[in-house]
């Protein structure tokens, strides 16, 4: 009995544990950064944004979920109600379940697998389920064409992210996320016979595909200016618009916790993860953790400045870019990074 509590009753409770405490985490984290999109939109046009609830508007967000929680939700009367109320759970419980593998700092990790970088990719590849679901049980042919809109575009740069993981994953040798940072600890510039510092991490040696990735991300995860799905002159909400109160505050939390994802892996893939931009002592010193928040607040800084300056791309504009663009480039990429490694024997 004692060998079976110490085998798989304390690893589950312990398993346990720390995913309810990344969970919490990750939903105050995604609480906050709600109204720093909110409030850095508000910035750019001279507005105010939130700053009623709470000191300088920082319980906005909780505000607004009980505002969801307590509103009645209202389900069409043609609608398939079961698949209706069940593609938001499907959607935020996939966008959610990414994090088991992404490590916020050496050793901060729930399942640190050898495939974690082929396990968010087919994760984060099943959530356009729930859109789908979402649009075919509303039953009305406008949450349809925002459902059939988000599925083509999601799928169209995955494609292009999926070429551009495997640059990443040629200079690195692993499919591991925390050997992927590991890995950026000496790059191009100690080769250069610099010091260890932000020019070795990938950003700079693949630097198109850093690019790639970042507007591919944007895509992805339905950020303007590809919120396609949404138009509002076109598709009212997208695939949405029959939905409200908790049922809609799930798919929001889902794209959201989708958003994170993306600024998490531009931190691992490309600016080092938790490393310090520069190898000293007095910045050794700060915790890995405190530099992995700082680096995707910071790409999420830059989602929400693209969000207020660009404006929105037409559909065929939004196809063209992923399909006569972007793959072509990510293609070409992965020859030339392949080559390059192989003449230069830099390769892991």
């Amino acid at each position: 009995m004692d060998a079976f509590v110490s085998t798989y009753v304390w690893p589950a409770a312990i398993m346990i544990g720390q995913s309810l405490l990344l969970l919490v985490a990750l939903l105050i984290f995604i609480a906050y950064i709600l109204l720093a999109d909110r409030k850095i939109w508000a910035a750019v046009q001279l507005r105010r944004g939130p700053n009623v609830v709470g000191p300088w508007g920082l319980f906005q967000s909780f505000a607004d979920l009980l505002k969801f929680v307590f509103k009645e939700p209202v389900i069409p009367a043609t609608a398939n109600k079961v698949i209706f109320l069940l593609a938001p759970l499907v959607s935020v419980t996939l966008a959610l379940a990414t994090w088991a593998v992404v490590p916020l700092n050496d050793g901060w990790v729930i399942a640190n697998i050898n495939v974690g970088i082929l396990y968010i990719f087919a994760i984060s590849s099943l959530e356009v389920y729930g859109i789908i679901m979402g649009g075919w049980a509303s039953n009305s042919k406008y949450p349809f064409l925002g459902a059939l809109r988000s599925a083509a575009q999601m799928v169209s740069y995955e494609v292009s992210i999926g070429f551009v993981i495997v640059t990443v994953l040629l200079c690195v040798g692993s499919l591991n996320l925390t050997d992927i940072v590991n890995s950026q600890h000496d790059g191009l510039g100690t080769r250069l016979g610099l010091p260890a510092s932000f020019l070795d991490w990938h950003w700079l040696s693949l630097f198109p595909m850093f690019i790639v990735f970042f507007i591919s991300a944007l895509a992805e995860t339905n950020r303007p200016p590809f919120d396609l799905p949404e138009a509002e002159s076109e598709l009212v909400a997208g695939f949405m618009v029959e939905y409200g109160s908790t049922p809609y505050m799930m798919f929001m939390l889902g794209e959201y916790a989708a958003i994170c994802l993306m600024c998490a892996l531009t931190t691992i893939l490309f600016l080092g993860g938790w490393l310090p931009p520069v190898d000293v002592w007095f910045l050794n010193w700060v915790p890995g953790i405190v530099w992995f928040v700082l680096k995707a607040g910071f790409v999420f800084f830059m989602f929400a400045m693209v969000k207020a300056f660009v404006p929105r791309y037409r559909y065929d504009q939004l196809m063209r870019l992923g399909w006569k663009v972007f793959l072509p480039i990510s293609l070409a990429m992965v020859v030339i990074v392949a080559f390059v490694l192989k003449l230069t024997g830099w390769s892991a």
